[in-house]
């Protein structure tokens, strides 16, 4: 089961994810410069969630080197050497970049490749990864300090700005996540990601009976009962679109399979928990609501 899950885990991770509770909150400073600063650093940065705001903070040119799940912007396609996952990177084609910075998150880095960059001599940072709106903020903030910056105030103002759009729902749908690929069907359980993306777009996630993520099954989805069922839109297509997902094992049993309560998101917008949270929030809010007519 554990293999299971660091397995589904790590396949998420290629849309960017995985969940810790937040302990403190981030102040953002109003009085924090605008300019975009200048440098010449060359940059690795391996988290798509760190990627993204790395770019977001203007020094996208920097980077040279991105690993798998750094889906967006989707310019570094063109720019920047994929250097694969974290989990079977080898520190040999990430040094010969020649990098002045490397920078990582904890969820899923292999530790032979963790201990290699730290005996590098390459000034690099390891970011705890906390998916909740503060631990994004937070984040911002740890990213910012190691790239000398001091635009964090503008993407804290997004955030917010972003939330602000969010739409109360009377009555809060039920919403089960399923992770599609291949023959993999798993669901997300409390304590994940996709629940907290779920609650914070004003949704409840319905499978609570359990944490993580655990294979799909007839009795697991029947007992959750969701409103709405919710995917990647990849996983969703892949799955045979709307008709394919209600004809998956229980489905037809729940409200969302018998009112065809279907909807989508991109994975990396959904999954990052970067700067873009509270536009993925938003999208998500408005397919519940939507979802309740």
């Amino acid at each position: 089961m554990k293999n299971i899950r660091i397995a589904v885990l790590s396949a998420i991770l290629l849309a960017g994810i995985s969940c810790k509770k937040e302990d403190s909150k981030v102040t953002a400073n109003p009085e924090a410069k605008t300019e975009n600063p200048v440098s010449n650093q060359k940059i690795v940065s391996i988290s798509g969630g760190v990627t993204e705001i790395v770019a977001a903070l203007g020094h996208e040119k920097e980077i040279v080197g991105i690993d798998v799940t750094s889906t967006y912007p989707e310019s570094l396609k063109a720019t920047a050497k994929d250097l694969g996952h974290v989990r079977s990177m080898t520190i040999e084609p990430l040094l010969a970049l020649n990098p002045t910075l490397i920078l990582a998150s904890d969820k899923d880095i292999n530790q032979d490749l963790l201990a290699k960059i730290k005996s590098s001599g390459v000034k690099s940072e390891l970011f705890q990864q906390e998916f909740t709106i503060d631990g994004t903020k937070k984040l911002i903030n740890q990213v910012a300090k190691a790239l000398g910056n001091t635009n964090q105030q503008e993407l804290y103002d997004k955030i917010d700005a972003d939330l602000k759009q969010l739409q109360p729902i009377a009555k809060k749908p039920k919403v089960l996540f399923i992770y599609a690929r291949g023959n993999m069907l798993m669901v997300a359980g409390k304590n994940t990601p996709m629940a907290n993306i779920i609650e914070i777009a004003g949704g409840q996630n319905s499978a609570n009976d359990f944490e993580d993520f655990k294979p799909l099954t007839p009795e697991a989805v029947v007992q959750s009962n969701p409103d709405v069922l919710l995917f990647f839109t990849s996983g969703l297509q892949g799955s045979g679109g709307v008709d394919g997902a209600l004809k998956m094992p229980g489905v037809s049993q729940t409200n969302a399979g018998k009112n065809k309560k279907v909807i989508a998101l991109d994975g990396g917008l959904m999954s990052s928990f970067g700067p873009r949270v509270g536009e993925a929030a938003v999208s998500l809010n408005k397919l519940l609501i939507e979802s309740t007519k």
